[in-house]
């Protein structure tokens, strides 16, 4: 038995508050109903020391083995089950299942883990009287504001069902497009890892046996000889310094982008790259339109989605213009102005969300827009993944050329000499 406090309203109209024993949330809402009570807030107390029967008590070995699972859980769930969690939360509430009885349908059938954990959080919550969004909202790493908002307006319109089918589609091409991504880099990784493990093996321990048996025979080096060598012994003796040196980078790239100058002046920078800087203003498009256009359409209000979009723009200068497009319509004014002066957007995006805002069709422009900026993206990758093979093909035949050269020029001079 554990004890629950609650917020009840009596015959007479009057509020109540209490303890009661039972053993859950569902059964102290039905025994506080069959006392003519008509309770509003359920909650477990807290503040009550757990009885050697109720569950969490002393003597109970499964809650002490819940708690160390628990405990130990991933802290974070990944995009894919949280994709195929909400694609099938939307399948139960449609087939006519209420919202309580699909969580715990869904809980039931996850794995231990940060997932199931979570679900049996949320399900006691919804249990005790919130919200669905208010539940997901005490989970601000696992589902995000743009999740919460849409459920939110899913409950406040009567279309979850809808709501969690646009947000299923929304996961699941997220998701596909990383997986298109990360599957065209594979190759590029793979040629970049034998690359760096040739030239280390010979930079490490090629070059410096030749270099021994140039300074035993005495021989003038050429400067591509004297470079190669400079360059081994740093690798051999001082291999630290390189490597300081790149995590120096990395973590002055991380401290600077840690402001919001400095992120908005590295993302400016990424955006002007030939290649890579295209691709990463069309994923930053897509990702701003669908977002923006899923959120429109599920009912979020219009300020409130350039709040959410804002922040999972994913990139600081896309971020600043959708700032002032939030600032242009709270002011009165359209939203087309702001992505002119922005110079992120191309013409094709802003004159289709022009005719979108003048047709009243905004949230269905935003999403075509996203779907063909989406088929874009898959080309982009094509053509880098593509493009990088060659180059780096080409690049490993120049630096394994530059150390076969600088090896052998010596050994010509001395052959010439004889």
């Amino acid at each position: 038995m554990a004890k629950f406090k609650y917020v009840a309203v009596n015959p007479s109209g009057k509020e109540v508050t209490g303890v009661i024993d039972c053993d859950n949330t569902t059964t102290a809402i039905a025994k506080l109903r069959e006392n003519g009570l008509f309770p509003t807030t359920v909650t477990i107390d807290k503040s009550a020391k757990p009885s050697k029967n109720m569950p969490g008590g002393a003597n109970t070995k499964k809650s002490f083995l819940s708690m160390e699972l628990k405990l130990f859980a991933p802290k974070r769930v990944k995009s894919a089950p949280l994709a195929l969690f909400t694609r099938q939360l939307a399948t139960l509430i449609d087939a006519g299942l209420p919202l309580l009885r699909s969580l715990n349908v869904l809980k039931e059938q996850q794995k231990p883990g940060c997932l199931k954990n979570t679900l049996e959080d949320i399900t006691f919550s919804v249990e005790g009287g919130s919200s669905f969004s208010e539940s997901l909202a005490k989970f601000p790493k696992i589902f995000s504001k743009l999740y919460v908002n849409m459920i939110k307006a899913g409950e406040a319109g009567g279309v979850l069902e809808i709501v969690l089918n646009r947000l299923a589609e929304f996961a699941e091409k997220s998701e596909k497009l990383k997986k298109r991504i990360k599957s065209a880099m594979v190759y590029p990784a793979f040629v970049i890892t034998v690359a760096v493990g040739v030239l280390s093996f010979l930079v490490t321990f090629i070059v410096p046996k030749f270099a021994e048996m140039f300074f035993d025979l005495n021989l003038k080096l050429p400067w591509m000889t004297s470079f190669l060598i400079e360059v081994s012994n740093i690798f051999k003796k001082q291999w630290y310094i390189p490597i300081a040196a790149v995590i120096s980078f990395v973590t002055a790239i991380k401290v600077i982008r840690r402001t919001k100058k400095g992120k908005f002046y590295v993302d400016k920078i990424l955006l002007s790259f030939p290649v890579i800087g295209s691709l990463i203003r069309k994923i930053a498009i897509a990702r701003f339109t669908r977002t923006l256009g899923t959120l429109i359409t599920s009912g979020v209000p219009i300020l409130q989605s350039l709040v959410i979009v804002k922040d999972t723009a994913g990139n600081e200068v896309i971020s600043c213009a959708v700032e002032d497009v939030h600032d242009s319509i709270r002011e009165g004014e359209s939203i087309v102005e702001p992505l002119k002066t922005s110079k992120v957007f191309p013409p094709m995006v802003i004159s289709m969300i022009e005719v979108g805002e003048e047709t009243g069709a905004l949230a269905e422009m935003l999403i075509k827009i996203a779907d063909n900026y989406d088929e874009d993206v898959d080309a982009a990758v094509e053509g880098l993944t593509s493009l990088l093979e060659p180059f780096l093909i080409v690049f490993l035949a120049v630096v394994v050329g530059f150390i076969v050269i600088a090896m052998f020029l010596p050994l010509i001079s001395l052959l010439q000499q004889l």
